[in-house]
């Protein structure tokens, strides 16, 4: 264990898919002992893509820095196990559908029986109230709900709905609000010590990363969206196809395309893909004066965006902006934008980031050694600290590999640890 913030921390995972072992992720990385709870079969992230079979390797970037306990808690004698152990823990983090820890026995009102300091955090799909409470909630499932979906504006080829390809954004979000959440209640535990159950789901998640959409403020929503929700209420009950309501909505936010000459992205002369992030006025006059430009006037406090012709000038103002962005190559732009102040960044590829220069120079990937696959360079801590250094601790679990460790250091026997493990309670590797 590393001298981290959340050194003397235990963590107890029921943890599956993304969200919760996210968490945990986090909560290792700043030094919490972190054992993953898993039945004889593991996780069934383990074999998502999974080239060697049980470390698949979404599964281990999701683990790293756990230890792993089989437990059969469908067994009474694993639900027994579970009991013996939690009084020495101090959280306990659980994503699994509603109403599940409950018929299992780990829900949070059985174990604060146990131990009225503990902190559970449960992670749902959409609460633990209301009339979804017992609703499946994966990322996919999530994004459309909330509508981060339709933020995203993507269609396939038969222009049908697709959800946020780069990442499983509402997983992720729900995962740092918990750790967040998590730290806040052990300081509170720390002042009061009480314990506390905290919840968060991909719901409210999913909604917190899209406040000012959501929002309600009748002055704005008169300008800016009652007619463009009147237009696709339209829409919907004329069964329109997806492509013509994402139009509308576009449309309907028509305001703010004044911005996007000086916020979005273009291909350069050398054929890379440069985007500009020029977010205030300040900025974006920087931009117009390394561009050339001198007639854009959608700064000026007199300037109509809700404007038809307005509307037509922005459009054509970008087609000006790609023209010209594509007489130099991406080096040379980011040379001119960045001695300008202009924010910019190349468009990189993910799978080619661990070798960026300015990756290496934090060193963010940090370098472990996994007993089955071998070297890896997994993505380190989301933050450093000065004076309790984070760090990732460990690689990703073999199935088992720490179930007799992890109980006989909560007291349970070696010879009871052996039995469990031939009557098939608990599992090792």
């Amino acid at each position: 264990m590393t001298a981290g913030p959340l050194q003397g921390i235990r963590v107890l995972e029921f943890t599956q898919i993304v969200a919760a072992p996210f968490c945990g992720c986090i909560l290792s990385d700043q030094g919490a002992d972190v054992v993953k709870v898993e039945g004889p079969k593991g996780d069934p992230h383990r074999n998502a893509g999974a080239v060697i079979p049980g470390l698949g390797k979404r599964w281990q970037s999701l683990n790293r820095g756990k230890r792993s306990l089989v437990v059969d808690l469908q067994s009474p004698d694993g639900r027994d196990l579970i009991y013996q152990i939690i009084p020495d823990y101090d959280v306990v983090l659980i994503n699994f559908r509603v109403g599940v820890a409950e018929r299992l026995g780990i829900d949070y009102e059985s174990l604060k029986q146990l131990n009225e300091k503990l902190i559970y955090c449960e992670i749902t799909g959409f609460g633990s109230e209301g009339p979804l409470k017992n609703r499946a909630g994966t990322d996919v499932v999530g994004v459309a709900y909330t509508g981060l979906m339709v933020g995203e504006a993507k269609v396939d080829e038969n222009g049908l709905p697709i959800g946020v390809t780069s990442s499983s954004i509402a997983d992720y979000c729900a995962g740092f609000s918990a750790a967040s959440s998590i730290n806040a209640a052990l300081f509170h535990r720390e002042k009061t010590g009480k314990g506390q159950k905290i919840e968060t789901s991909l719901l409210r998640a999913g909604l917190a990363i899209q406040d000012t959409n959501v929002m309600r403020e009748p002055v704005h929503d008169a300008v800016t969206r009652d007619g463009m929700m009147d237009e696709i209420a339209t829409l919907r009950d004329n069964r329109a196809s997806y492509p013509e309501i994402l139009a509308a909505r576009a449309k309907g936010r028509g305001m703010r395309a004044h911005f996007r000459s000086y916020y979005g992205g273009y291909q350069t002369e050398d054929g890379r893909f440069l985007v500009l992030g020029a977010l205030t006025p300040a900025t974006r006059q920087s931009a117009r004066t390394v561009l050339g430009i001198t007639d854009d006037h959608s700064d000026s406090p007199d300037f109509d965006a809700n404007d038809p012709a307005s509307m037509v000038a922005a459009q054509n103002l970008r087609n000006r902006v790609a023209e010209i962005i594509l007489t130099k190559s991406i080096d040379e732009w980011i040379v001119e934008l960045e001695a300008a102040g202009v924010p910019c960044a190349p468009v990189n590829i993910p799978e080619e980031m661990s070798e960026d220069p300015q990756v290496v120079a934090l060193n963010i990937m940090q370098d472990l050694t996994h007993p089955i696959t071998g070297p890896q360079k997994v993505v380190g801590p989301v933050a450093t600290m000065s004076e309790t250094p984070t760090v990732v601790q460990s690689h990703a679990p073999v199935l088992g590999a720490d179930s007799a460790e992890v109980l006989i250091e909560h007291g349970v026997s070696p010879e009871l640890v052996e039995k469990l493990i031939d009557s098939g309670v608990i599992g090792s590797a």
